[in-house]
């Protein structure tokens, strides 16, 4: 009875604390983001939680993008990340470029999507060292990348095209489709007038 007491009498302070840090928290992140890419983001912009910023922050981002946290951005040699306006990565998405990932106006990745223009060369000696062969990916504007799906090496997928939960992406995917599977296999969408 007491317990319950003290919590009502605290939900005043627990809800102005919530609101509050949210708030703060997302200004927190917004310039630490903006500090690991040596640029201001535009003030449309929200992030909502920390950004990992790896390798050499070779990124631009749009307009009015909304990101959440633990999204990790990674930049290796003359790699670059490049996000249109109004894009969405939600929580835990891993975007990788040794050469480029391009995301246009208007995507949305879901939650812990993978996003990576590189592969481990096969070696005899140690994986690790043996290099990368990397080949740019590149998402066309409206384009939706569903929850822990994977986007490979090359692969260009077309405006306003659906990729499924957990699907393999390893070859192109032609506007206006959806793949599904692993590997993923596309068909044409119809959308109404």
């Amino acid at each position: 009875m007491l317990k319950n007491t003290l919590s009502w009498l605290l939900w005043p302070l627990a809800r102005i604390t919530r609101t509050l840090g949210a708030r703060l928290m997302a200004l927190w992140s917004f310039a630490r983001l903006s500090e690991s890419l040596g640029y201001p983001l535009h003030p449309s912009s929200v992030v909502l939680g920390t950004v990992a910023v790896e390798g050499t922050a070779h990124i631009r981002i749009g307009r009015n993008a909304r990101i959440y946290p633990g999204v990790v951005l990674e930049t290796q040699g003359a790699g670059r990340i490049v996000i249109g306006d109004n894009v969405v990565l939600s929580r835990g998405v891993h975007i990788v470029a040794f050469d480029a990932v391009t995301l246009g106006d208007d995507c949305m990745v879901g939650e812990y999507a993978s996003l990576r223009d590189a592969d481990h060369r096969r070696s005899r000696v140690s994986m690790r060292d043996s290099g990368h062969d990397c080949a740019a990916i590149v998402l066309g504007s409206n384009v939706w990348i569903g929850r822990g799906a994977c986007v490979l090496k090359g692969v260009h997928i077309g405006e306003n095209s659906i990729i499924g939960a957990h699907a393999v992406v390893t070859r192109d995917v032609a506007a206006s489709s959806c793949a599904v599977g692993v590997p993923a296999r596309a068909q044409l969408l119809s959308f109404p007038v």
